[in-house]
């Protein structure tokens, strides 16, 4: 899934649609556990535009195959290929299941966010009469040429640029462009400097593309869910709710208390905090507008209530999931 500013969600979409297979072993039958990891994390690298699949979800991918020792998997042996497939298969399709349920974020910068700034005139000079104005801290209308490297550094994976660390030849780009020295440089010499910079990053992007996790959690309701689904979690948080509600509440106005308690501590169970959200905020009154805020509840009545308000949320959620970090 694709959002504005080339940002794509990984939800493991894209991973269930990969065409496994076991590489040619030169005559070996035997296929080690710790072999087929490799061989399983390697394609679902490959699938995801080839990132470091994190830690965490390959342990949690594990788990999902009841993996517990995963010391003693490593040295089982699979004697056939179709045996060792389809563990494999297993294994990417839990590291799918953990994407559907925590979605990664990443931005692909193949140089087309540059491209839109140098195929536009206007765009493009407010863009290097920005950068100049920044960059000129003792306001003088003058910069040194060097500092084109930290006009990309202020550009920014937002604006299509990736950091010099993961993109070496960036370091080559700007010495092709003598963009290293010390010539002292006005805001048109500096759009001038500039342009053709941005255009062997763009083509340079083209050619190889860079991708970057991005840190920014999505809420599709996957926690949520899990917890309608298992009746002790559901229990405890109806007794946090009970106990928030009180003993001698006079009933009236519970389902507006109901919402305050959510809105304090529904994150511990998968609802997002409203504060600084106005996605959340929005969320919370989609939801209640389904419920009469007046609404007057016996206590023997709350669970069934809560359950059907928390099963809103999930199927909200699930159709337009919050994206939290989206401006960090």
């Amino acid at each position: 899934m694709s959002l504005d500013g080339g940002l794509t969600v990984l939800d493991g979409t894209t991973l269930r649609e990969t065409q496994l297979h076991i590489p040619n072993t030169n005559g070996i039958t035997v296929i080690t556990g710790a072999e087929l990891i490799t061989i399983a994390e390697t394609q679902a690298s490959s699938s995801l535009f080839n990132i470091s699949l994190p830690q965490t979800l390959i342990s949690n991918a594990l788990k999902r195959l009841n993996i517990a020792d995963v010391d003693t998997f490593h040295s089982k042996e699979f004697k056939t290929q179709e045996e060792a497939f389809f563990k494999l298969k297993d294994y990417v399709i839990a590291i799918a299941d953990e994407l559907k349920d925590d979605p990664m974020v990443v931005c692909v910068l193949d140089g087309s966010a540059i491209r839109l700034f140098l195929e536009d005139e206007d765009d493009f000079a407010m863009l290097a009469e920005n950068l100049f104005t920044d960059l000129d801290v003792a306001d003088i209308g003058k910069i040194k040429k060097n500092e084109i490297r930290n006009a990309l550094v202020h550009m920014g994976v937002e604006l299509g640029v990736p950091p010099f660390s993961e993109f070496c030849l960036l370091e080559d780009i700007l010495k092709k462009h003598g963009a290293e020295g010390e010539e002292e440089l006005g805001q048109a010499q500096f759009a001038e400097s500039l342009q053709p910079v941005l255009q062997d990053l763009a083509d340079a992007l083209a050619e190889k593309h860079i991708v970057i996790v991005q840190n920014i959690k999505i809420n599709n309701g996957s926690k949520l869910r899990k917890l309608l689904a298992d009746d002790e979690q559901l229990n405890s948080v109806m007794e946090k709710i009970l106990h928030g509600i009180g003993a001698d509440n006079d009933k009236t106005g519970c389902i507006k208390i109901i919402r305050d308690i959510l809105e304090k501590s529904g994150s511990t169970f998968g609802i997002p905090p409203p504060e600084g959200n106005e996605a959340v905020v929005l969320l919370y009154d989609q939801v209640f507008a389904e419920v009469d805020n007046e609404k007057t509840i016996d206590r023997d009545h709350i669970k069934p209530s809560v359950k059907d308000i928390l099963q809103k949320f999930s199927e909200q959620l699930e159709a337009n999931p919050i994206f939290h970090g989206l401006d960090s």
